[in-house]
Order: structure tokens, then sequence, then C-alpha cells
């Protein structure tokens, strides 16, 4: 909040982040001072006299089962140590089912069946997204730089599969983008060629952009909001007027869930469906139609804990809110896991409603290891019990990514370890032995 507002130093303490003080331009630090020292003493004061000396700690009805009886856990043929897995994806590709990105080795590895690699390629900077479009095409976003930085060293890489072996073009398709964390191909004015969605989360500056194709190579980039922190997007027809429509999260200082509604003509009208304090931590959402009405609900996740305050969070945690219709949306489940970084919403075991697999990258490892993995099973009503395994603490699961990786008709789970230091960790675990990825393997109803 200092820099903003000009303020970089106060009472020898040094507020300055990277080099940042020297951003000039839209989203900058401002150049001098808007408060006075003692106006800025004043605002610290304020705040310092009416937070609450701790937070209520969490409510938990139900303590976590330390059994999965539906997944066995499997180990890739695949390690290494300090492993920081940025992106994976569960593929229907038989020879290549499970794909993983890592920025320790800046490797994105092709694993078989057996959780063996049989191919692997390399690039400059760590992807955090990988849109396949078929199965000899997709497109990687490299996000440049990977902790929080303003600069625009973001591009997205062309990926081909020749007979034996991925490649990936030295030449991005486009660059100059602020941290993106997802590029995925799309049609938004209808003219037959493919564009783009962008979410740059960047950290001062960022934004939600799609790129349009203009043909030959060349593509126009479409500013649809120039908040940072745009983390995931989707494009689908939500209005059913037959124009392709986004849903898009932010997570940084303005955090929510907004709607785009397309026009018909190139341009986009903005709503917000849902709004969270910004220390909320926003971390992941995605769509499914829980209760059967027809309507897409939203199932959200509070847990990125890395900012400034990185104290256990009671808010933390997975949430359901359901569509009521007219862009109304009602929260109606929460369960509470410290530092819950993403939650997927599917029929795990065949009974007809939906589950949910959740992660916690920030979890209470010291206290509440457990919280790392959690399996809630639908028992209708809205009403779940919690799962998980030992055997799972031994990473800090950051992605993970649900699919039926062996073709046997049951969805599967996998989790990316990305080593990390915590406040909350527990010293008998060594998360840089870890394997890079695990994988729960759904055994179907025991």
């Amino acid at each position: 909040m200092g820099p903003l507002m000009g303020i970089f130093n106060h009472k020898g303490q040094s507020y300055t982040y990277r080099g940042d003080a020297q951003m000039k331009g839209p989203g900058a630090l401002a150049s001098n001072p808007m408060v006075t020292h003692e106006e800025w003493q004043n605002i610290i004061d304020y705040y310092t006299a009416t937070a609450p000396e701790e937070l209520p700690r969490q409510d938990r009805a139900e303590e976590i089962d330390p059994e999965l009886p539906l997944f066995e856990i499997l180990e890739p043929k695949l390690n290494y140590r300090n492993s920081h897995t940025t992106f994976l994806k569960i593929r229907e590709d038989r020879r290549a089912p499970l794909v993983i990105s890592d920025a320790t080795t800046l490797k994105t590895y092709f694993l078989n069946n057996q959780l063996a690699p049989i191919d692997s390629l390399t690039t400059i900077g760590p992807l955090t997204n990988i849109d396949f479009m078929g199965q000899s095409e997709a497109l990687a976003c490299n996000v440049g730089i990977l902790m929080p930085n303003n600069q625009a060293h973001g591009t997205a890489l062309r990926m081909m599969r020749k007979p034996d072996r991925w490649e990936i073009d030295s030449i991005s398709v486009f660059s100059g983008l602020h941290r993106p964390l997802q590029i995925s191909q799309t049609e938004l004015n209808d003219d037959g060629k493919p564009d783009y969605l962008v979410c740059e989360f960047g950290y001062m500056r960022g934004g939600l952009s799609w790129m349009e194709n203009q043909g030959r190579g060349r593509y126009e980039k479409r500013v649809l909001s120039t908040l940072p922190g745009a983390r995931i997007a989707y494009p689908l027809d939500y209005n059913e007027d037959g124009q392709m429509d986004i849903l898009a999260m932010f997570a940084q200082g303005v955090e929510g869930i907004f709607l785009y509604l397309n026009n018909g003509n190139g341009s986009f009208t903005e709503k917000r469906l849902l709004e969270f304090p910004s220390v909320y931590g926003s971390s992941y959402f995605e769509l499914a139609d829980f209760n059967k009405d027809g309507l897409l609900d939203i199932i959200y996740t509070s847990g990125d804990n890395a900012d400034y305050t990185t104290i256990l969070k009671p808010y933390h945690g997975v949430y359901i809110y359901l569509n009521k219709g007219k862009d109304k949306f009602e929260q109606s489940f929460f369960y509470p896991i410290h530092g819950c970084y993403k939650a997927m919403a599917r029929d795990f075991d065949k009974d007809g409603d939906l589950d949910l697999a959740t992660i916690a990258h920030y979890a209470d490892f010291a206290s509440q290891p457990e919280e790392g993995f959690v399996y809630l099973e639908n028992k209708g009503d809205l009403q779940f019990d919690p799962m998980s395994s030992p055997k799972l603490e031994v990473g800090r699961w950051i992605t993970m990514d649900a699919g039926d990786m062996d073709g046997d008709g049951w969805t599967d789970i996998v989790l990316g370890n990305f080593v990390q230091p915590s406040e909350f960790s527990n010293p008998e675990i060594d998360w840089a032995e870890a394997p890079p990825v695990l994988v729960l393997k759904n055994k179907g109803n025991p």
C-alpha cells in the first residue's frame, strides 16, 4: 500500500520490492508521496487499532478420515530433488496420458501408462499451462519469471508433435505478457479463425485479454480488463445467445469472479458475479451443476497465503455457490481447509452426484498435514465425508488434475509437488525428496 501512495521508506522500514519503485506508467507506483509521513502513520495506527489480536480457529465439524478406500497411491518412474511442478495434465492419449512441467528442470515430461517418461522438451521459462489442440498441436503458456515481478517476459509458444517426439517452436506466437498463467484457444468473433484468451496474473500489472487472430500469424490484443491477478478463465455461451462469453477469476487486490458478455461485435460487457475481500487469497474456480437444476454452479477455493499475512485463516477452504438464475449465486457450502489451492468436482465413485478433490498448498502442515489433500465424498444435499491419507503428506501440492489415465472408465487424480518453505511446515517431512507427482489411481467402488 505504501509504494502505491509514494511511500517507499517509513521509520527505517523499506517498502520497495525488487526495483519496482522505478516502474512508471499505468498501474505503476506513485512517483511522489500522496500523503505525508504523519498521515501515513495515522493510517498504520488505524489498522493496528482496529485489527483483531488473532483470527478465530477453523470450525470443522467432522475430522478427516485417514483412509482413501477408492484410490491407490502410485509414484511415477521419474524423480529428482526440489521439484517445482507448475503444470500437469491428464490427456486422452494412450501413448502418453500424463504431462508434467517443472520450473526446476525447465522441462516438460510425457509419461506413459506405467508412469515412466517417454519424451521431454526444454523451455526457456516455466510453463504454467498447455492448451492441447488435438493430438499433434498445442500452445504453451510460458510465465517468463515465476516469482512476483512487473516484467513482461511471458510468451505463447507453439508445440508440435512429430512421429516420435514433441518439439517446441523457439519463435513465440505472441509475447510481452505479464506473468501469464493461462492461454487457451477459443473463437470470440465468429470469423472462423481461432483466437486466444489470455490471463496475465502479473504483479502490479496484469489483466485479462484476448488475442484476435488477424491471419498470417498476426494477433491484435483486445484488453478486457487491466486488473492484475487474472488467474483462470472459461469461454462459454453463458446466456445461450450463440456468442461465446467469458467467466474469469481475478485474485490480486481486487478478488472476484467476473462475467464478460459478448456483444457480438468484438466487444464485451463486464459484470461482477462474486466479490471477495482482498485478503481471501482466491486460488481457483470451476463450474458444475451440483443440484441438477440445469444451471452451472461455482466451485471456488480461497487459500493463496504467500502475501504479507502468512497466518492461518479460518475462511480458507472450498465453497459452493449455487446458481439462482439471473446472474445470482448464493453460498450454499463451505468446508474449511487452510491454504486451499484447488478443488475439482467429479463423480469419482459413480454414484450419480459430484464429489470434490481438493489440495492445499498452504495447509497447516505442522498440526493438520492431512489438509494437503482432502477428498470430499458427496452424501447428498451438500453433505460430504472428508477423507485423506498419510501417504499424501510427503509433498506440498500446488497443481492437480483429474481424468481417466488408464482407460478403465474411472476418474483418477494427479497431484503436483512444489517445494517451497512454509510458515507451518513439519520438520519431519522433507518435501525436496518427494516425487514431482503422485497418482491417485481410482480402483472403482471397493
